[in-house]
């Protein structure tokens, strides 16, 4: 509330008196609107993102990450088919009740089950598990009682084995070619299309998600369990290949539209789970150049990219080749529509007082004034235009231009590699800085140039 009052104070005091309380002067609509953008968009006024820059969120927030909102009856689902399989065999008691030999002979039972034909049956079980997983959540009446019999139940099913039972059958999946087939085929993917993968993903990010830090309870045992698993992540596990290698096959496969039904979000936080697991975090790959460094007699790092970042201002991407493009051809177009008027006016000498004013055209020109000047690219549009004397120069001094740590290449090599990668696939090779944009550095117009002559062979 505070921040929508302020708001229409400022709208109040930017808009004068005469008009009235938050509406603009007659005949300063066009100007209104161009200022209002502006302090919008401003560098000075826009207050920064609320973003950790870290290696993962918290519990709660990395599950609400995994899981989407159609999957909500599912929880219920997973729970049925836990406790109707645990009723079978232990009918008065429920799992948070059973000693750990029970629950260790339970899980055994579940993994056996996971080896059957049907489909249906195998799906149920899958269920159950991935309700294991979850920390049986219908048992627990807090998310700290949930989190210590989740952690608790991983440990019982990756001492189980189940880790390398999910990844057979998530091979099996993979490598099933009357699904994918039937995928392609299909108009629109639905949810039924990916549940069964969609099970055994959640259970593995669960199990990977879990295992990758180390708890401050965790016993001897588990910590043990929790190095070999690790170890074994990035070890070949199946076709003499890690782990993560089938999962950049899966995103190769959805890539190229053989195996649309792919749930490929999961997939791809598994993958990044399992990247953590297995290499560390920013602060464990900042550990190990160090030590490099040190062993090859190297000079110690002269700064740390990450603590770079996070003391960053959050910042939109510089403009692109084509941005540029059509920015120029938007220019382009304005002032086409400029000269038409002008020359109507001298034709005429006068406007005819029986025709409505038209707004529409004066609407797009605005519009189109206000996207030119409402671009977050403000890196190029400083180096093409001179900057306002209206922004005090202690702002431009708190943003400066470009990143704060000194580049890794030099721009020779960049300009080898544009001058070999155009001779190669377009085959032309520029012979002199001819056709370039005032203002912009060379990279930028070798882009440019070689966008252009993609588009049109013949320039």
């Amino acid at each position: 509330m505070e921040a929508s009052g302020a708001l229409s104070v400022n709208n109040k005091l930017r808009t004068g008196v005469g008009g009235g309380a938050g509406s603009p002067q007659p005949g300063k609509g066009r100007e209104y609107n161009r200022n209002q953008r502006k302090d919008s968009e401003g560098c000075s006024e826009s207050p920064d993102l609320e973003f950790v820059y870290a290696d993962a969120d918290k519990w709660a927030a990395e599950l609400s990450e995994l899981y989407s909102y159609t999957e909500g009856p599912e929880f219920h689902s997973n729970r049925k088919c836990f406790e109707d399989d645990l009723r079978l065999h232990v009918p008065d008691k429920k799992w948070t009740e059973l000693d750990e030999s029970l629950q260790r002979a339970h899980t055994m039972r579940l993994l056996d089950a996971l080896e059957v034909t049907a489909r249906e049956k195998r799906l149920k079980v899958a269920r159950a598990i991935l309700y294991v997983a979850q920390g049986t959540f219908g048992e627990c009446t807090s998310e700290t009682e949930v989190q210590t019999w989740q952690r608790h139940n991983i440990f019982l099913l990756l001492e189980a084995g189940a880790f390398n039972a999910l990844v057979e059958l998530l091979n099996m999946e993979v490598e099933n070619s009357a699904a994918c087939s039937n995928a392609v085929r299909k108009p629109a993917i639905s949810l039924a299309d990916s549940t069964d993968l969609r099970v055994l993903l959640n259970i593995m990010y669960l199990m990977v998600d879990t295992l990758c830090e180390e708890g401050e309870a965790d016993s001897e045992d588990w910590k043990t369990m929790r190095q070999t698993f690790r170890a074994e992540l990035g070890s070949p596990i199946h076709n003499n290949e890690p782990f993560a290698v089938l999962l950049f096959g899966m995103v190769t496969k959805f890539c190229s539209g053989h195996a649309p039904h792919f749930p490929m979000k999961k997939v791809l936080l598994l993958l990044w789970k399992t990247v953590l697991c297995t290499l560390g975090g920013f602060e464990d790959l900042l550990k190990m150049k160090a030590e490099k460094r040190e062993m090859l007699g190297l000079p110690p790092l002269p700064e740390d990219s990450i603590k770079v970042i996070r003391s960053m201002r959050a910042a939109s991407p510089p403009a692109s080749a084509s941005d540029l493009i059509e920015q120029q051809q938007r220019r382009g177009r304005r002032e086409h529509k400029a000269l038409i008027k002008q020359d109507n006016l001298d034709a005429f000498n006068e406007r005819d007082p029986y025709k409505t004013d038209d707004s529409r055209d004066e609407e797009e020109e605005n519009d189109e004034d206000n996207s030119l000047e409402g671009e977050p690219f403000s890196i190029e549009r400083e180096e093409v235009m001179p900057p306002s004397t209206t922004q005090p120069p202690t702002d431009r001094l708190a943003f400066p231009k470009g990143l704060p740590w000194a580049p890794k290449v030099r721009e020779k090599d960049i300009e080898i590699f544009l001058e070999s990668s155009r001779s190669k696939f377009i085959g032309y090779t520029l012979g002199s800085d001819t056709d370039t944009v005032v203002g912009l550095p060379r990279p930028i117009h070798e882009s440019i140039r070689t966008l252009k002559l993609v588009r049109n062979p013949l320039i």
